[in-house]
């Protein structure tokens, strides 16, 4: 086989704003892109049953994508180094090139890989595809990393604009012959439980058409009403690319640009609210790059000591969407159902699994992690420890969120808890966030028996509440 260029794929399924892409192909050499699903590293951070769902489907586009561009994915398993290495020696490429990572293990199994590459004469060369600013390059003052949010905004402001994304190419040079690859049928990706693929499947459309189709959308409409809409679950408010950037199948520059070209020419509160959000992911990020045990231990280290209660039992009602308070049991639900979450709930049933039912937030970002086609170690741990009370930027532990309020403030005609929960459709709406406060008849006449149709609340919130603030009192005092 001719000297090629093989490209390493990892979360950046795409060929647009591919900066290994571009680059393998600017070599002029033929190309042999590659996936490689290694599950000897990741510990407890290997891909979740609901992404797996997703990259089966995101690798059948791709693909689908390069054949069309007279290419093909070599799909190979096992440990991501011998696997490359493996490779290089049967096409006699002559470079390797990936697009980087940022977590702790990523970064270090990455350097051994150019290490050793570079030490067989092989030219290896890793690009930055997934973030708007590198970590090192937004600093403080003095050098350091930042810790809170808003002057990490204004840094990341001050610098030039990101990159204009790339365009995909049109044509990818071809091998004279292709190495052997694995089935993508073989991984066995796909959940077994039928009816949970169906409720993905009928959900999202994986792949970069998919997300390129979304963006076109939410930028056309849903863009200008972002601000209005951005909080309530019962409406379509938000651009639900997180998926897709999840897995790369669009690129933070693409959106970036999408939503700036709004901003200049129609102005607005939503653009400018949106490329916010933008930010707090690059922000979870840049955590993620400094702290490197942000998915295990809390940033604030006195809350190791935190005085959880651990139960199985309250653990597993969370989980099924089976606690008795509707807003909460809405939004396990739906995560169930869709592999995706509300931005808004998931604040509000974070807030109910650490502080109302004091179980340890490692517990709900485990769950999120296996049931999230979103799934991202660094928005999911920053999201959690904030959530917490934990993390650097964290909302103070003695927020509790009050799941009632929540639901009557952002979801008022309770469409949403309708939705997901449907044997409280007939409540009324002044009891449909609160059925335990409903009398007899009112319940009677909607078909609701609690704790047999719907289960009364696992927990008293204001009690639980006045819980919660004397446990974080216990581990001020302890730490005093």
């Amino acid at each position: 086989m001719a000297k090629c260029t093989i490209v390493w794929f990892r979360r950046d399924l795409r060929l647009a704003d591919n900066p290994a892409v571009a680059a393998a192909i600017a070599r002029g050499a033929p190309v042999v892109p590659v996936y490689i699903l290694d599950e000897s590293t990741g510990g407890d951070w290997r891909t979740g049953a609901a992404q797996r769902w997703w990259l089966h489907h995101s690798l059948a586009a791709l693909d689908s994508d390069l054949r069309a561009r007279g290419s093909r994915l070599v799909l190979r398993r096992g440990p991501a180094d011998q696997a490359i290495r493996a490779l290089q020696r049967e096409t006699g490429a002559s470079s390797v090139l990936w697009n980087r990572r940022y977590d702790a293990p990523g970064r270090s199994l990455d350097g051994v890989i150019k290490s050793g590459l570079r030490e067989d004469g092989v030219a290896a060369e890793s690009f930055n595809a997934a973030l708007l600013f590198e970590p090192l390059t937004v600093r403080t003052k003095a050098g350091g990393h930042f810790r809170v949010y808003t002057p990490f905004v204004k840094a990341c402001r001050a610098l030039p604009e990101p990159a204009a994304p790339l365009p995909a190419p049109l044509r990818i040079p071809a091998p004279a012959s292709w190495p052997d690859s694995d089935p993508l049928d073989s991984w066995r990706l796909l959940p077994r439980s039928p009816d949970w693929a169906g409720g993905l499947r009928e959900t999202w459309t994986p792949g970069e058409a998919g997300a390129r189709t979304r963006l076109a959308s939410f930028l056309d409409g849903g863009l200008a009403r972002y601000a209005a809409r951005r909080d309530r679950p019962d409406v379509d408010g938000t651009s639900r690319l997180s998926p897709h950037l999840a897995l790369g199948e669009i690129g933070p520059r693409q959106i970036w640009m999408g939503a700036r070209d709004v901003e200049r020419s129609e102005g607005g509160d939503g653009p400018a609210k949106f490329l916010a959000e933008l930010l707090w992911r690059e922000f979870c990020h840049h955590q993620l790059f400094h702290e490197e045990s942000l998915p295990e231990n809390p940033v604030r280290p006195e809350f190791a000591a935190f005085p959880w209660r651990p139960s199985p039992a309250l653990l597993a009602a969370w989980r099924k969407g089976a606690t008795g308070v509707p807003i909460v049991d809405a939004g396990m639900r739906q995560l169930w159902r869709t592999g995706w979450m509300h931005n808004r709930v998931r604040m509000v049933v974070g807030s109910f699994l650490v502080k109302n039912l004091l179980q340890p937030w490692r517990d709900g970002e485990a769950w999120f992690w296996d049931t999230l086609v979103d799934a991202d170690l660094a928005n999911n741990a920053a999201g959690w420890q904030w959530v917490a009370g934990c993390g650097a930027d964290a909302a103070p532990f003695f927020r509790v969120f009050n799941p009632v309020l929540q639901g009557e403030r952002f979801d008022s005609a309770g469409a949403y808890v309708r939705r997901y929960i449907p044997e409280l459709a007939a409540l009324p709406d002044d009891f449909i966030h609160k059925p335990w406060t409903a009398g007899a008849s009112v319940l009677r006449k909607a078909g609701v028996t609690l704790g047999a149709t719907y289960p009364e609340p696992v927990v008293d919130l204001a009690a639980s509440r006045a819980r919660a603030l004397e446990a974080f009192a216990s581990l001020r005092r302890g730490a005093t």
